[in-house]
């Protein structure tokens, strides 16, 4: 079959590798049918995540057909289309049973793409599969399941979840990125008086508003004092970092409010200074996460009820066989106006995202 295999900081490319085959009793084998780019792959290319071994198929979020499952597998069969999860688990461990996946010991958490082969190929492997696959039902599309493999639940659960929002609350959130704007559809849930949405891509900036976020502020133009001057100088309830550099989380310890609280989901690969010298008296709650995606069933019905924006983040879409340049259009962000890239899936137009 083919994949998308990483070789190396910089180097990738769509090639050859062997057909995946169950090696466990508790495996399933998918056909991948619509597959996305994360940009924690685009941090993996950095070589931000160097657990990542040259020749590891990327991708952690796939929509597919069970074509092949161990025996011992019991909620799904060959036939079923299915979510694969971003995270796997293997519902024995300790965190398993708190429900806890990302930080499974049993084998699971986020493996695929990083510590193994991942969904950016033609069929995948898939460990624990009755606990990391999700049955979906025939009227939800493929394109709107997939998002929610990764960035809708990482968006809720480590971002609106861990910042703990609440009605009436300023919501601020630092990279309107794919899960910056999974963040600000999930906050919105909650009634909050205001969301604020901070980047540097105006077409971004744009599709922020569009998703609801009530004012938006160019990283480069004081969103600090935005922020200050819209809640009478003391800062925002809660600020939820989908960056992940040194500069983005230290602005967001800038925008907090005292007795606020700051959710870092953004994947760091360089150190960020913590200036407790000015945070120590201001009893704020920082709080760190890998998503467990114990939200997704829950997801699963709000996206089949038509309540999750799903279909306005895809934003390009391309034949599976087209991996790289659809990593060169996604990496181009700023250029290219790229959400959510989606490959393989239903066809449609692509769809223009307006440049403010």
């Amino acid at each position: 079959m083919k994949g998308f295999v990483f070789r190396g900081p910089g180097q990738a490319s769509w090639q050859d590798v062997p057909d995946p085959a169950v090696s466990e009793s508790t495996d399933a084998i998918v056909r991948v049918g619509a597959v996305t780019i994360c940009g924690t792959d685009l941090h993996i290319l950095k070589g931000d995540v160097p657990e990542v071994r040259p020749g590891t198929v990327l991708g952690h979020e796939a929509v597919g057909e069970i074509v092949d499952a161990g025996s011992d597998v019991r909620t799904v069969r060959p036939g079923d289309r299915v979510l694969v999860s971003c995270i796997t688990s293997c519902g024995r461990c300790r965190y398993c049973r708190e429900s806890a996946y990302g930080q499974c010991r049993g084998g699971g958490g986020w493996i695929l793409g990083h510590l193994i082969d991942g969904t950016q190929a033609e069929y995948v492997r898939v460990p624990y599969a009755d606990l990391s696959v999700h049955p979906l039902p025939a009227s939800l599309r493929s394109e709107d399941a997939v998002l929610l493999a990764d960035i809708f639940p990482t968006a809720y659960e480590v971002g609106v979840l861990n910042g703990n929002v609440r009605p009436g609350d300023t919501v601020a959130v630092v990279g309107a990125g794919p899960v910056g704007l999974a963040a600000i559809a999930a906050a919105r849930l909650f009634a909050p008086e205001r969301i604020i949405a901070v980047d540097l891509a105006p077409a971004r900036l744009e599709a922020a508003h569009r998703l609801g976020a009530d004012a938006v502020a160019d990283v480069h133009e004081a969103p600090g004092q935005l922020v200050a001057d819209l809640t009478d100088g003391l800062g925002a309830d809660v600020v939820i970092e989908a960056v992940g550099v040194p500069e983005s989380f230290e602005l967001c310890t800038r925008m907090v409010r005292p007795g606020g609280r700051l959710a870092n989901v953004g994947v760091h690969g360089k150190p960020a200074t913590l200036h407790l010298e000015e945070l120590w008296s201001k009893n704020v709650t920082i709080t760190t996460g890998l998503v467990d995606t114990s939200s997704t069933p829950t997801l699963l019905r709000m996206a089949t009820a038509g309540r999750l924006p799903t279909e306005q983040l895809i934003t390009h879409t391309f034949p599976l066989d087209q991996m790289e340049e659809a990593y060169d259009v996604f990496s181009k962000a700023a250029e290219t106006g790229a959400l959510k890239v989606l490959l393989g899936g239903q066809r449609h137009a692509q769809v223009a995202v307006p440049v403010a």
